[in-house]
């Protein structure tokens, strides 16, 4: 395992080089030199809280949402058009979409959507192209 973490830390090649945290669960594998060693990479070991089981249902969730209602919608050109749908999505699903888990309300309302034209009765606002719309009714 410390193996595994100085690659993952080396300068210009480990796949962790930007990252500043590393979530992990409890296991042993995870050890006192594995975390020193992610350490000196300067990336901080965060261990996931005892018996927590349902954490992974939350996650696989939102992969699953953002999957079906975005990502297998497109046709993405490297990581840059990936990181950019992403974020889109993101802006979407907590400022836009209602979820019923909520009662069908808004987690992070951020009030009106600014109408082209006064006379029109429902805004629509689009992201990525039309893929994803939120409407709104006009003041």
């Amino acid at each position: 395992m410390e193996q595994v973490v100085r690659n993952a830390t080396m300068e210009g090649t480990g796949y962790l080089n930007s990252c500043r945290y590393l979530l992990h669960d409890r296991d042993t594998k995870f050890c006192r030199e594995f975390r020193e060693t992610l350490a000196a990479g300067g990336v901080k070991c965060l261990p996931l809280p005892a018996r927590s089981p349902n954490l992974n249902s939350y996650a696989e969730r939102w992969v699953r949402s953002v999957k079906d209602e975005c990502l297998s919608r497109l046709i993405l050109f490297g990581e840059s058009s990936l990181r950019r749908a992403v974020s889109n999505f993101l802006e979407h699903f907590h400022h836009e979409r209602n979820h019923q888990g909520k009662g069908n309300l808004l987690l992070f309302p951020t009030g009106t959507v600014p109408c082209p034209t006064p006379a029109t009765a429902v805004c629509c606002r689009e992201r990525l192209g039309g893929l994803l719309k939120y409407y709104s009714r006009a003041a």
